[in-house]
């Protein structure tokens, strides 16, 4: 596998890490242990993953993270719980990619990846935030049943094919740019409902009666 396809891999895991570390974590685990991916060998690595206790703690965090994501707000309070997992889980599967003889390409990967987790982490908690104005929970869910078929989808593709994986981990480095920007304009409409962070009425004016 050369250097492009090792990217690609790296960035995928680092970046769908950010939105569902643990799913990330269950998927690819569980594909190891019942060898529906057969990796190339320079990822034996990532076997670690599929073992049963690594398996079952996985499953446990994906099926808590999978229903606290569809709640408007308790999406958030758990998005805040992970703000430094995710990027450190991102940065450590990340790791798990490059050729451990080389600590100096190890030391880039893990700042790169630590980075790409935080940042589609941040970006994805953000844009919850902003969803979450709505009054209706209909697009919560809706929001939320997306990122966890896209992130299963994207990683299963990211893994079985590594030489489109730099494909993948571009795709989701576009996705992520653009929910940055979609969430900055929802807060701005919000900001523009409710001006100067007012979200009660003024206090009525004192007349000097009395």
């Amino acid at each position: 596998m050369g250097i492009i396809e090792l990217l690609g891999v790296a960035g995928s895991v680092s970046l769908l890490s950010g939105w569902r570390l643990y799913l990330t974590i269950f998927a690819t685990g569980l594909a190891m242990y019942s060898g529906w991916i057969d990796l190339p060998e320079n990822l034996k690595v990532l076997d670690a993953l599929g073992n049963p206790w690594v398996i079952g703690i996985s499953a446990v965090g994906a099926t808590a993270e999978f229903f606290a994501d569809k709640v408007a707000w308790l999406d958030s309070v758990w998005d805040t719980l992970h703000s430094i997992i995710r990027p450190v889980g991102g940065a450590l599967l990340a790791l798990a990619v490059v050729d451990a003889s080389d600590p100096v390409w190890q030391v880039i990967t893990f700042l790169l990846g630590g980075g790409a987790a935080f940042m589609s982490h941040a970006t994805k908690a953000s844009a919850r935030t902003a969803v979450n104005v709505s009054p209706e929970p209909v697009s919560n869910m809706v929001v939320s049943t997306g990122e966890d078929i896209a992130t299963g989808g994207l990683l299963f593709l990211a893994l079985a094919n590594p030489e489109i994986a730099i494909l993948v981990a571009l795709a989701l480095g576009a996705l992520t740019v653009y929910l940055f920007f979609l969430a900055r304009r929802i807060w701005k409409k919000v900001r523009g409902i409710f001006p100067e962070g007012r979200f009660d009425p003024e206090p009525p004016e004192n007349t000097g009666q009395g």
